[in-house]
């Protein structure tokens, strides 16, 4: 089987310059296996499930510009190409496999020519469902138009006028890391003692996020507390990905670790580290140092990629911050919708009451997740390219690795893309497919209530391989 899917593999890169994408996917971090899911608990199923970090290097001064994101011109290539699929064509092979039982009794469907919007299959298209997971697709679509591909989350030092007090002031970054960590710690221990100060005492400050930090699902190994300082994402284990206990407080965790590379770099902390007051974090502080994250495109692919739950809140977050909104569940969901709209996407029925989809709050229409496809696959909008090369790609990669292997779905294998959702009776899946003459088309499927996910998701893999070339 390995040899067939690695052909295809291959011929969709050549079409859609997916060597590219996928090249750039792997060298942009450590990668697991698997998709995240919500209430892991009290799931039918058990999978694998995602999140990793990345590292990024410490700039030298300010945000560097980074390696572009793979949203090169060639990566949408095959949009040039021909149009040949008739709408009936796709209502003839759709129809029944919309009908398996598995997919329960609520489906919805939109398939979508991606060079020209237009709807060329549609069932149920315009109703508002419970996206699962496949709400990260409008997460990330928000966050890109609102910053940029190159926008990158700070981390900061600040210290008082005598250098004696010292601030670490959260900036939403998840994917800080304990090599950042020290490396800011010893930026900050040389930045002092060219002051002479090798004494101080540390306040920590997680202001830039208001609102309850934890997810209304309560405490969940796949979401840590939704704060503005933490590091890897709040684990207590060794792990890079996938579910882990979690911090009850990763900022405290965070500035303690802090206090501890600082000593090891000859600054004596004089107090256990606290949350900061006003007084001790005054907002036009100057950075005495500062650490950056991977930028946007990167963390825009992880988190599709691997379903990072995590990352997803952060982005959220960061859209809120863009729009002037409060940077908290209600503020981000405010924010994502408007920069929806903004686009001008079909936003009627929407909810969005998180940016990862464990909320079962969350409402989007598969002609919703259709058209956010089709904004990234515009030539017009290349700071969305990393949508599309972040959807893992069937039987390949992140959370449609161990689909698309077996059977009928096998055709998909390589030229399927395509964003995973999964809750308790909820399966959903979006992307996008070459067909057989080259064209581009986005897809979402969603199905409710169903009854299985070992029933569900072989379903919505049948659905989404009829649409690429058959044999």
């Amino acid at each position: 089987m390995r040899e067939p899917r690695t052909w295809q593999l291959t011929a969709c890169a050549a079409v859609l310059g997916l060597a590219l994408a996928a090249g750039a996917v792997t060298a942009a971090g450590p990668w697991d296996n698997g998709q995240r899911k919500a209430e892991r608990a009290r799931a039918v199923t058990t999978a694998p499930t995602g999140g990793a970090h990345h590292a990024a290097p410490r700039p030298a001064a300010g945000p560097p510009r980074p390696v572009p994101a793979p949203s090169a011109a060639g990566v949408l290539r095959a949009l040039a190409a021909p149009h040949t699929t008739h709408p009936g064509d796709l209502a003839a092979l759709l129809v029944p496999l919309l009908a398996d039982p598995g997919l329960g009794p609520l489906r919805t469907a939109s398939v979508v020519d991606a060079t020209t919007g237009k709807q060329l299959y549609g069932e149920g298209a315009t109703t508002p469902m419970t996206p699962a997971s496949t709400i990260k697709i409008a997460t990330t679509v928000a966050a890109l138009s609102a910053l940029g591909p190159d926008h990158r989350i700070p981390t900061t030092v600040t210290a008082s006028p005598d250098g004696r007090t010292l601030t670490l002031v959260g900036g939403g970054d998840p994917t800080l890391d304990p090599a950042r960590l020290k490396t800011l710690a010893t930026d900050t221990a040389r930045a002092l003692k060219g002051r002479r100060v090798t004494a101080v005492r540390l306040a920590y400050d997680t202001s830039l996020y208001t609102g309850p930090s934890r997810h209304p699902i309560g405490p969940n190994e796949n979401i840590a507390p939704v704060v503005a300082l933490m590091t890897q994402e709040g684990r207590l284990d060794d792990s890079d990905s996938g579910p882990a206990p979690r911090a009850a407080d990763p900022a405290h965790d965070t500035a303690t670790a802090f206090a501890e590379l600082l000593a090891k770099a000859g600054v004596t902390v004089q107090n256990a580290p606290a949350p900061a007051r006003p007084s001790t974090a005054p907002p036009k502080a100057a950075p005495l140092a500062r650490t950056y994250s991977a930028p946007l495109s990167t963390l825009v692919e992880r988190t599709l990629t691997h379903s990072d739950n995590d990352l997803a809140e952060a982005l959220a977050r960061q859209t809120a911050l863009a729009r002037k909104q409060p940077a908290s569940f209600d503020g981000a969901g405010r924010a994502v919708r408007a920069q929806l709209d903004a686009l001008g996407l079909p936003t009627a029925g929407a909810r969005f009451a998180d940016g990862s989809g464990l909320s079962r709050a969350d409402r989007m229409s598969a002609a919703l997740l259709t058209g956010l496809l089709t904004r990234a696959a515009d030539p017009a909008r290349p700071a969305l390219r990393p949508v599309l090369t972040g959807l893992p790609i069937g039987g390949f990669s992140g959370t449609l690795k161990s689909r698309f292997d077996t059977g009928p779905t096998a055709t998909g294998a390589g030229l399927i893309r395509a964003k995973t959702g999964t809750l308790t009776g909820v399966n959903t899946l979006a992307g996008t497919v070459v067909t057989a003459d080259g064209r581009l088309l986005a897809f979402a499927f969603l199905a409710g209530r169903t009854p299985s996910s070992y029933t569900a998701q072989p379903a919505l893999d049948r659905l989404s391989a009829a649409l690429a070339p058959q044999g």
